[in-house]
């Protein structure tokens, strides 16, 4: 039973660290009735809370998968009550930036569950059960539409303080249905890091979450104030466009998550920064309220789907180290929410546009279809030489003129050659003598006119013993027809009586 309640559970405690997490952004242009903040350190305020639920997404992954779920959701829950209040009582610039930094927690909490969840589900399911998770961005949303509504009737201050008593519900709830019997995993964190950081595809999914993730934050924390400020839309009307935005993102994250256990991800992940791309350039030319939308509901449907495809992506490459990696995966794309909204606040003072800034959205999106559709096929590569390596039967390649090109370990084991004692030469070093100049003129002749050969041949060892092997031999050609390769694989069936002798 307890563990049927984890998923439904941590969604719950993931919507409720991201409402907490986007109080300021959400209630600011209230809080600018009673406190002042300059226009240029607007930005800065809004991406603050971004910058510790970032870095504590590596920290509470780790965790997560040492004391378990419960204990590090029911930690964080507490230690939010102290900046909730603290902001709750601000009179200041400074005080906002203080307590905003700490609202970190709340956004950082999203490492435990995908690291705690996968323990709980088959891998088929991984994609799905991931997305429902993330589902828990919703708690932006409630936040966004439901924060400024509240802040109406009873004002911002009374409004966060309500926030309170659902940080202390929570950490009841967690205290008596948490899996108190989690499986744990204690590798020491450093051990866990050295094992990840040199894989090219812990990089690469960083940057795609970076942008897809990030590109859903930074929507969420600066189209409040830049709707109200640029298109002069009233505050409650800029929150549910802002909330619209969110709840499609949201929604579509375990669409993209099923997708992905589906069909082929990385496919998947091609269409996501392609739709970006397109949207980005269609937002840099300041278009009218009308075509803003339709490009900001453009990067909501692909932020979504992206986000749920990229965390099928991270247990299926990173299986044993899933807690570590989703701290570092979800770090870049909280970052990601924490730099755009900087950026484009700088080029607007500079420029007096946002132009420059979609542009290098667009720009950063297309670069990483590039690297999506390199990675495709360098997964096939990958497969081939495992494929190469593994099998148990002896593979020789040689190019055209008949001189070795490739062998594999089971060539070294069925022949004792090591693989540089063989390169560049002809494989008629393995001759045992046995077969005739005619056998050998047949045999080519057949494979010139078939393009394959298939028999019985005696060779030798490097230690000189002789041996009965079943070869086969095909030819490769390329698109024009000519060959530009000789594939030999071979088995030992000196243990077998010969259907044939040369």
């Amino acid at each position: 039973m307890i563990n049927k309640l984890q998923l439904p559970l941590q969604t719950m405690n993931l919507v409720l660290g991201f409402m907490v997490w986007v109080i300021i952004s959400a209630l600011l242009p209230f809080i600018q009735e009673d406190i002042a903040i300059p226009a240029d350190r607007v930005a800065i305020l809004t991406a603050i809370p971004v910058v510790l639920g970032s870095v504590l997404r590596i920290p509470l992954g780790y965790y997560a998968n040492v004391v378990g779920a419960r204990m590090v959701f029911i930690t964080s829950f507490i230690l939010l009550l102290f900046p909730v209040y603290f902001i709750s009582i601000a009179t200041s610039f400074t005080h906002l930036v203080v307590g905003g930094l700490f609202l970190g927690i709340g956004g950082a909490v999203f490492s435990v569950g995908v690291t705690s969840l996968p323990k709980y589900h088959l891998k088929e399911k991984l994609g799905l059960v991931n997305g429902i998770y993330g589902m828990g961005n919703l708690g932006t949303a409630i936040t966004t539409f439901a924060a400024p509504v509240i802040a109406t009737q009873i004002g911002w201050s009374a409004t966060v303080q309500l926030y309170l008593i659902l940080l202390l519900v929570f950490v009841a709830l967690n205290a008596v249905f948490g899996d108190r019997k989690e499986t744990k995993v204690k590798t020491p964190i450093m051990e866990q890091v050295k094992g990840v950081y040199k894989n090219d595809k812990l990089w690469y999914f960083s940057l795609f979450y970076f942008i897809t993730f990030g590109s859903f934050v930074a929507f969420t924390v600066y189209l409040p104030n830049f709707l109200v400020s640029h298109f002069e839309l009233p505050k409650v009307d800029a929150g549910l466009r802002t909330a619209g935005f969110i709840l499609i993102a949201t929604f579509l994250r375990p669409v993209g998550g099923w997708l992905a256990d589906k069909f082929k991800p990385l496919f998947l992940l091609m269409g996501v920064f392609i739709g970006m791309t397109l949207a980005a350039v269609v937002l840099a030319f300041s278009p009218s309220l009308a075509l803003y939308t339709v490009g900001c509901l453009t990067i909501a449907v692909c932020a979504g789907l992206g986000n749920g495809i990229i965390f099928k992506l991270v247990p299926f490459y990173f299986n044993k180290q899933a807690g570590i990696v989703n701290g570092i995966v979800s770090m870049m794309g909280g970052l990601g929410g924490f730099f755009p909204p900087l950026m484009l606040s700088f080029i607007h003072s500079v420029t007096g546009q946002y132009s420059i800034g979609f542009m290098a959205l667009s720009q950063v999106a297309l670069a990483s279809f590039v690297l999506v559709v390199w990675m495709y096929y360098q997964d096939k590569l990958t497969v081939a030489s495992q494929v190469f390596n593994s099998t148990g039967q002896g593979i020789l390649v040689t190019d055209a003129k008949k001189r070795i090109h490739a062998v594999n370990p089971a060539f070294t084991r069925l022949t004792g050659y090591e693989e540089e004692e063989v390169l560049g030469r002809n494989p008629n070093l393995l001759k045992s003598g046995r077969q005739s100049s005619a056998f050998y003129q047949i045999m080519w002749t057949e494979i010139m006119e078939k393009g394959s050969w298939q028999g019985e041949i005696w060779n030798r060892r490097k230690n000189g013993e002789e041996y009965l092997e079943l070869l086969t031999i095909n030819a490769v050609k390329d698109e024009t027809g000519d060959i530009v390769h000789y594939v030999g694989t071979f088995s030992d069936i000196t243990d077998h009586p010969p259907r044939k002798h040369a």
